[in-house]
């Protein structure tokens, strides 16, 4: 666990949407890819509403959220004091207010459990701890493998929502048994969006939404493909023309009607 703030010469600023955006970063341990903006881009907030990210790291799906929805009311809870700091450091340098809680998932601190929120997003660690190769940054090995099970997060997301309130999440696709079972026993109206590479590719990530209180049938879109043509172009960007969008301009990702 990363407990001690990160020196001024330990981190580098990056820019997410295009620039709209700009995050500090620490230059080694856990570095945000393009997962938490995808997340974030698919929550269906509205101006004003409240929102709930569970395990927030340095605020990258906060901070592109809060850029894309106006005056929402922002609240992250992470474990780790040298990124929840971070957190607060970046919605503040993008202009955005919100509050970063400091604690953990599976003993939630007395501030969340008075909280009541409109939506939930949360990037849980893909793997589990007792099947990879630890880490050598403690930061980084706490984002990819937490020791608090998947379960946990979800419960705590249909815990902290209102009624129709919305729980959204990105997983590896390996670990979708463990997560439905999950958000079956306390969100409804379930989906499911696959996540491929490439066309012709399985699914490699899946984002998946629950409603509290919802009733609609279980449903399975086709998947979202990120990238186009048959192999990686060195050197260059393939994202679709929907990825880059979300990715570059900042746009929503609506799941399919």
């Amino acid at each position: 666990m990363r407990t001690e703030p990160f020196a001024e010469d330990a981190l580098q600023r990056s820019d997410f949407l295009g620039g709209q955006v700009r995050l500090w970063q620490p230059r080694e341990g856990y570095r945000a890819g393009i997962d938490p903006v995808l997340l974030a881009a698919c929550v269906p907030a509205k101006a004003g509403q409240s929102v709930l990210e569970l395990g927030c790291g340095a605020g990258p799906a906060l901070c592109c959220l809060g850029t894309r929805v106006p005056r929402l009311r922002l609240t992250g809870l992470e474990i780790q004091p040298a990124y929840a700091a971070l957190a607060r450091r970046n919605l503040a340098e993008n202009r955005l207010s919100g509050e970063v809680i400091e604690g953990d998932i599976g003993a939630p601190p007395g501030a969340l459990k008075a909280l009541t929120v409109d939506h939930v997003l949360a990037n849980p660690p893909y793997f589990e701890t007792e099947r990879r190769t630890i880490a050598p940054d403690a930061g980084r090995e706490m984002a990819l493998a937490g020791e608090v099970p998947l379960g946990a997060w979800v419960r705590l997301a249909a815990k902290r929502l209102r009624d129709r309130g919305t729980a959204t999440f990105i997983q590896r696709a390996e670990r979708l048994p463990e997560l439905l079972a999950s958000m079956a026993e306390g969100l409804g109206s379930l989906e499911l969006w696959p996540l491929a590479p490439r066309e012709g590719r399985a699914p490699r990530l899946i984002l998946a939404r629950g409603r509290k209180g919802g009733r609609a049938a279980f449903r399975l879109h086709a998947p979202l493909i990120l990238h186009s043509g048959p192999a990686h172009i060195e050197d260059g960007e393939d994202y679709t023309d929907l990825i880059r969008t979300v990715l570059r301009g900042g746009e929503a990702l609506n799941f399919p009607p």
